[in-house]
């Protein structure tokens, strides 16, 4: 059951009026968003060890997830079964995810032969360690049960698959209004709508308020109700195909007081649709594949690379500031990617045997498959890099943005949610060829792919942060805007005293809107689609 709400807020007239009615014309989404998405997970296990003398094992399994400094806290524990060496169960475990997040997870089955809840005095039919990306950007997530690193138990295995918890139903409504009361002294009302759902206790819940149509909107919240009324979502789904259904706005007080009140007004819903909306969660566990590609500056104003001044030069303990990001970042999204085959490039350096300048050349030399295996086969790609080129210049990006969204282009070709592309550029200053980057970035905008621009050093970062595009659409030299916001900048320096996994956080929080606003824009569902659920 839905109410709705016409109040009328104190301020100037309602520009709006048709015959004498104050009319409210809106297409609403209701829909209320969460900061995260929960996931449950489904575990069944298959071949466990026998510790009972004279039956089978009674197993439970117990989720945990690490908080850090190798600590490990308990989120959730399956209902346990009795003498089962293959138990699929029946309670789901429930988690918060976060794309731009590392989140360890520790599965542990026991077998249960008391009533305790600590599991210290029962014994341990074997575990895994995995990461919760891991388990959602797999259909089935099957791993062999240890009892320790290295030593199987038994033949046992776990199978865990997960789910969102959502519902990905949103209702769009076109309403209209007319001869609603006048609450303003001078002038017509200026109403807005409040919507309510009734709660399984009975009590009402707002869920949506539509935008106030005032110019000059009383900030003390001095609202008058106009009126409401009670319906259901079955009744305004009536409203479409040139029939609205109408509803008479009643105002409680006016009703009890006057025998000859009617109503307060007139509140036309011209159409209600349900259409389904997906999450960043339906893509991945539909199968869309994060494909990740790394460009590192190698211009001269890095320093070189023996000295400890300059930001290439590798610390004692192993590291700099473009190791840094590039563990960050590609830590969260190589679990996205079932190859884990990456491909890496430099730009702005000399490169043998021709000594010539590149902007586009693959770190291990291999023009032809400039592929790195995992994260760590960047890392090796790049130490092995450096003593060999010449660092030089200038900064140029979009040669390398343009190589990506050629990529980008052909998974498009497709028409299918398969393939995302996300290119992480790590440089040290000021960019030389922003005219032609912001048109390769517009371009991309209409392409399945996100840039993310890490700055280390201590440069001005001015040209990045217009890049960016928050402070407004970004568009190319001749005017066009991009299609969206795909450009995430953020400085190095501001996270040089934050833990490790704050950089990947900031830069990979807005991947998860970007790849959804993309699909929705071309009108492309994941490739295995949610199961549906009825209204």
């Amino acid at each position: 059951m839905v109410v709705l709400y016409v109040r009328g807020c104190c301020g100037e007239s309602l520009p709006c009026s048709t015959r004498g009615a104050s009319v409210l014309c809106a297409s609403t989404c209701a829909q209320m968003a969460g900061c995260v998405s929960r996931v449950e997970l489904a575990v069944s296990c298959q071949s466990l060890l026998d510790r009972d003398l004279g039956s089978r094992s009674d197993p439970l399994c117990v989720l945990l997830q690490e908080v850090g400094g190798g600590q490990w806290a308990e989120l959730d524990r399956t209902e346990r079964i009795k003498n089962c060496q293959n138990p699929e169960f029946c309670k789901k475990l429930i988690v918060d995810y976060y794309f731009e997040k590392v989140q360890k997870l520790k599965f542990g089955v026991y077998d249960i032969d008391n009533k305790s809840f600590d599991l210290n005095d029962d014994d341990y039919l074997g575990g895994i360690e995995c990461t919760l990306g891991q388990v959602v950007s797999s259909s089935l997530f099957t791993r062999p049960l240890e009892l320790k690193q290295g030593k199987p138990a038994g033949k046992g295995t776990i199978t865990i698959s997960a789910e969102e918890i959502k519902d990905s139903r949103i209702v769009y409504l076109e309403i209209e209004a007319q001869n609603l009361d006048k609450k303003d002294f001078l002038g017509k009302s200026d109403p807005f709508l409040e919507f309510y759902k009734q709660s399984d206790a009975g009590t009402w819940q707002l869920v949506y308020r539509s935008e106030v149509q005032c110019s000059d909107h009383d900030s003390d919240g001095s609202h008058d109700l106009i009126g409401a009324f009670e319906t259901t979502l079955a009744q305004l789904q009536q409203a479409g195909d040139g029939s609205p259904v109408e509803f008479e706005c009643i105002h409680p007080e006016k009703k009890q007081k006057k025998k000859s009140y009617k109503n307060s007004g007139i509140l036309r819903v011209k159409s209600c649709k349900i259409e389904t909306e997906y999450s960043f969660l339906d893509y991945v566990m539909g199968g869309c594949q994060i494909n990740f590609t790394v460009g590192v500056d190698f211009t001269g104003s890095n320093g070189d690379p023996k000295s400890p001044d300059s930001l290439h030069y590798i610390s004692p303990d192993g590291v700099n500031e473009y190791l840094i990001a590039i563990w960050s970042v590609g830590s969260v999204v190589q679990d996205y990617d079932t190859d884990k085959l990456f491909p890496a490039f430099g730009f702005g350096a000399q490169v043998p045997p021709s000594w010539q300048v590149s902007h586009e050349f693959a770190l291990n030399f291999n023009p032809s498959n400039p592929y790195c295996q995992g994260i760590q086969g960047i890392v090796d790609a790049y130490r092995h890099i450096l003593p060999q080129i010449r660092l030089y210049g200038p900064t140029n990006f979009s040669p390398i943005i343009n190589h990506v969204a050629r990529f980008a282009a052909h998974s498009a070709q497709q028409g299918t949610a398969s393939q995302y592309f996300i290119l992480l550029i790590i440089t040290d200053g000021e960019i030389t060829d922003l005219d032609q980057t912001r048109q390769a970035i517009v371009d991309a905008s209409k392409l399945p792919m996100s840039i993310i621009i890490v700055g280390v050093g201590a440069a001005d970062f001015r040209a990045m942060e217009f890049l960016d595009g928050d402070s407004g659409v970004l568009k190319s030299l001749s005017g066009e805007p991009a299609a969206r916001d795909i450009v995430q900048f953020v400085p190095f320096r501001q996270f040089q005293s934050a833990p490790r996994e704050a950089l990947s956080q900031v830069v990979l929080a807005e991947v998860p809107k970007q790849l959804v606003s993309y699909y929705k824009w071309r009108g492309w569902p994941p490739g295995r689609l949610p199961e549906a659920k009825s209204v």
